[in-house]
């Protein structure tokens, strides 16, 4: 995908039956279905039960199998509740007869009420940076294979990291990350299609981040790491075409789990989304 009209086309998932959406997949250069793809699909199921006067404040979902490319994935919804402020939903998506991922959601309609918030961390601004795309344009054949295939994968989000990660050296760093980001391409007001597109990039950057005490922030080779379960606050209106700073960390790693969390400020420093994530971390052995 290179635009996000065909990641939005993708979230725009086919009814089959009253609480039942059909949706399909890209592939972003692994053998299986995204976890952004498919936590983005089931929110959008979700979406489509709920009144349009309310907009998701929070999700959480976990990964449970990994999603085969070649065919369609099933979004079963199940209407928790609907209440006076509170629209609550249940999501399974299915492949096979099995689930590979379940999903709660939350919507809520708008309220006034107490507002405070943490500071944008002080980096430097996206003008000042180079996008995962220039780095592949810059670097170009200097690059270790395994790195130029991810850096040359197509998206539709386009990221400038902050923090310099040497591609040549199995180095170690604090395990804090921060990461601009956008949408390639235009999108309007519609507060859905921003949480939806929000909710997709939010996978990315966030599990790796937990690697980089480890000598491993570059290089995944003999890794096996897949989300486990991912959580979505979202806080305040924001357009997802406009850039975002995503301020990732990770305050531990143990029994071959590593915890990541990230707070998503817009260019004025308003927070408008909080994410936090587990995930597989695990040494592949040679037999």
């Amino acid at each position: 995908m290179k635009q996000v009209s065909e990641l939005l086309s993708l979230l725009d998932l086919e009814r089959i039956e009253v609480n039942l959406f059909k949706g399909q997949s890209r592939s972003v250069g692994s053998p299986r279905v995204f976890g952004g793809q498919v936590m983005a699909q089931a929110l959008s199921a979700a979406m489509r039960t709920v009144p349009e006067d309310r907009f998701v404040h929070s999700f959480h979902g976990y990964f449970v199998l990994p999603g085969n490319l070649e065919i369609p994935i099933i979004f079963e919804v199940d209407r928790i509740r609907d209440g006076g402020s509170f629209t609550t939903r249940a999501v399974k998506a299915i492949q096979n007869g099995q689930a590979i991922f379940h999903l709660t959601a939350s919507f809520q309609i708008d309220q006034e009420g107490y507002d405070h918030q943490v500071e944008m961390p002080k980096v430097l601004g996206y003008d000042e940076l180079v996008s995962y795309d220039g780095m592949a344009k810059q670097f170009g054949d200097q690059l270790p294979p395994n790195i130029r295939k991810i850096l040359n994968i197509e998206r539709p989000i386009e990221f400038r990291p902050v923090e310099f990660l040497n591609p040549f050296a199995s180095e170690v760093y604090e395990p804090v990350r921060n990461v601009w980001l956008k949408t390639k391409g235009e999108m309007t007001d519609d507060r859905r299609q921003n949480a939806l597109v929000l909710a997709y990039a939010s996978d990315y950057n966030l599990l790796t981040t937990a690697l980089f005490p480890h000598g491993k922030a570059i290089d995944h080779r003999n890794l096996q790491i897949a989300s486990l379960d991912h959580a979505m606050w979202f806080h305040r209106p924001f357009r997802a075409d406009e850039w975002l700073l995503y301020s990732i960390d990770s305050p531990s790693a143990s029994g071959a789990r590593g915890f990541t969390r990230g707070n998503i400020f817009d260019v004025e420093g308003k927070l408008v989304a909080s994410v936090a994530q587990e995930g597989l971390m695990r040494e592949v052995k040679k037999k």
